[in-house]
């Protein structure tokens, strides 16, 4: 699937700002499930400096800075992604049980590094609590493989779940939005990510965007669609298109994704953005302005099949 991609974010400040600092998280990432075909970055006021940098985990971040006073600010990021389903993800086996991925995980001396237990610990916006362990065993029940138990666990949470995007705010701690059982896609992607890392499981904070249909016989509106985000799962396999192995023994792992506000594994119709441990790591924008004391946000965003668009 071919898909074009606008995201605008348009601040607007009482009083000026002065000088001001930003990084992005706004270019989309390639891997198996999609390529970036095209991407460009639109300023204004023009920034005085600006430059990409990659983080830890792979996404690319850009910096840029501002000095000269501004009363408005407007950033609209276009890009191209062609999206496909994994063809990789055919050929996997069936998942290994989940206490066996949990002990994989515990520490060991001498034992070998694997990058993906960073995402077993506590993060800024995802905190450890018993609670989320309470919540979560019903799905983790007794040699239940991985990917079977992610899944109902992401079940569970789209069921016990209220989406209501007035209940929560992007601080929000993801434990207050378990017992207030509200809240918007952050919040259902955290609360996934934090059960999963009670029972010593990886997972990470996905940010991205899904293309929606407009109802029948409607055009499909501009700037009407927003941010997502979901969860994604480490989950080695019990077996493995080449039998390939690490080389203490242990079973290669994939990333799989679990969308729990919409209760779907994303498929080509989902853009990833970039993964981190939660939402503070690839938050789309964020940054320090000197000056600006109120300011009023407007983002709008645009997911639109190529083959859909009307012609120019």
């Amino acid at each position: 699937m071919l898909l074009h991609l606008v995201h605008e974010t348009r601040y607007a400040y009482s009083p000026t700002v002065e000088s001001a600092h930003h990084v992005l998280h706004l270019r989309p990432a390639s891997h198996a499930g999609q390529e970036l075909l095209s991407h460009s970055l639109t300023i204004s006021p023009q920034p005085a400096q600006i430059h990409d940098l990659p983080d830890v985990y792979g996404n690319t971040r850009t910096f840029f800075s501002l000095h000269t006073p501004h009363d408005q600010l407007t950033v609209t990021a276009e890009s191209m992604i062609s999206t496909l389903v994994n063809p990789e993800m055919a050929h996997l086996g069936p998942g290994l049980p989940w206490e066996q991925v949990r002990e994989q995980f515990r520490y060991q001396a001498g034992g070998a590094y694997d990058s993906a237990c960073e995402f077993v610990f506590a993060s800024p916006y995802v905190p450890r609590d018993e609670a989320f362990a309470e919540f979560a065993r019903p799905s983790f029940t007794p040699g239940r493989p991985l990917p079977e138990a992610a899944e109902h666990l992401m079940q569970r949470i789209h069921t016990g779940m209220t989406y209501d995007s007035d209940s929560t705010e992007v601080g929000t701690p993801a434990l207050e939005a378990l017992q207030l059982r509200k809240g918007v896609c952050q919040d259902f992607a955290h609360i996934m990510v934090a059960c999963c890392r009670s029972m010593g499981v990886p997972a990470r904070y996905v940010s991205g965007y899904l293309l929606t249909n407009p109802p029948p016989g409607q055009p499909r509106l501009i700037g009407s669609d927003a941010s997502h985000a979901w969860a994604s799962v480490y989950c080695p396999m019990a077996s493995h298109a080449g039998g390939m192995r690490l080389a203490d023994g242990q079973n290669p792992g994939v990333w799989l994704d679990f969308d729990p506000t919409n209760n779907r594994a994303p498929g080509e119709d989902y853009v990833t953005l970039a993964t981190g441990r939660d939402f503070l790591d690839v938050s789309p924008m964020r940054g320090v302005i000197r000056g600006g004391a109120r300011h009023v946000l407007d983002v709008a965003v645009t997911v639109t099949p190529v083959d859909a668009e009307p012609p120019l």
